[in-house]
């Protein structure tokens, strides 16, 4: 296998036994703002906050993250790094597993990117 440390995450994530949490996909909506950006960086900025504040209610940190899901709509390269660089922030030095998925399109048309999360509750 490849080695993706120096791109910040891992093949390979390990959870040690106990409760797992399935976070549905965040995408770029935040709670009483309806209103979407429609710059793929910015909605996957929001997406990630609310991965973050999931982290935080489950008493987790990024190294309890055991695997993320990325949808990128009309994927390319370029449009997948922008997608994981909010999340290389919120991982610090953790490493979990990353799939990036190209798709046609999520469920309104504005949104362009979706992400979901396994954690390992602490």
């Amino acid at each position: 296998m490849w080695d993706m440390a120096s791109l910040g995450y891992s093949h390979i994530s390990v959870a040690e036994p106990g409760r797992l949490a399935f976070l549905s996909g965040q995408v770029a909506v935040a709670p009483g703002n309806e209103e979407v950006p429609e710059d793929l960086a910015g909605q996957a900025k929001l997406a990630t906050a609310s991965l973050a504040a999931a982290l935080k209610d489950l008493e987790a940190t990024a190294k309890d993250i055991v695997l993320l899901r990325v949808y990128v709509v009309n994927a390319t390269g370029a449009a997948f790094g922008q997608a994981v660089t909010p999340l290389r922030e919120l991982f610090g030095d953790a490493m979990p597993s990353i799939t990036t998925i190209g798709v046609q399109a999520l469920y309104k048309p504005e949104i362009k990117v979706e992400i979901e999360m396994v954690v390992r509750v602490p």
